[in-house]
């Protein structure tokens, strides 16, 4: 098992998975706000592809909001029902409000001054610094392909062999540089794993404009 120094660097590992996208006009990636979006820069950077975010939104169950009932994206939304019929409606419901409100202000911050994001006939690289549970991955593979997206790879640094097996039945093609057979939370994999906060994510996308 490898611990990457930061996002910057675990980019570094990715990108070196995905050579065979560099410079390809109909490859985009895209980083999963706001973890994800420090790993795609440096991997946009290193293929010579446009880099843009995909704001998906998890929905944490109540007592242990880590644990993921589903997630939230622009006009999608999807449900893990063995877990989600464990949580009333009414806390269902308050989860899914305060959620959509924070999707949608992070939409209105990252897209201010850009057109909606249009994925008509690309190939999306969905990238996030980690995959735990897979859910709010499996939510952007399906809203790129909502965006018209005709190939979607996710592409991470680190992940549960569970839920690279989830997002396997849902991508075109799953990259991984790491499956710990005992996969722990995704920070572990990280000296530096700080929240990322909404300037770096706006740095990121200024810088790859």
């Amino acid at each position: 098992m490898t611990t990457y120094r930061d996002r910057a660097e675990a980019g570094r590992d990715l990108a070196e998975r995905l050579t065979d996208l560099a410079g390809r006009p109909d490859v985009i990636v895209l980083g999963l706000v706001r973890g994800g979006v420090p790993v795609a820069r440096v991997v946009a950077d290193r293929l010579g592809v446009p880099l843009d975010v995909l704001v998906v939104r998890k929905l944490g169950v109540p007592w242990a909001p880590e644990v993921a009932y589903g997630a939230l994206g622009p006009g999608v939304q999807v449900s893990n029902e063995m877990v989600a019929g464990r949580i009333s409606e009414h806390d269902r419901g308050q989860v899914h409000r305060r959620e959509q409100a924070e999707l949608e202000r992070r939409e209105q911050r990252y897209r201010a001054g850009r057109p909606p994001l249009d994925l008509t006939g690309r190939t999306a690289v969905i990238v996030d610094d980690g995959l735990a549970t897979g859910a709010t991955a499996r939510a952007a593979v399906q809203v790129a392909r909502h965006l018209g997206a005709t190939r979607v790879l996710v592409a991470v640094p680190v992940g549960s062999e569970q839920a690279h097996q989830l997002l396997a039945a849902e991508a075109d093609a799953v990259v991984t540089c790491q499956l710990p057979r005992d996969f722990a939370a995704v920070g572990a994999y990280y000296d530096d794993f700080h929240e990322v906060p909404d300037d770096e994510v706006t740095q990121a996308l200024t810088a790859t404009a």
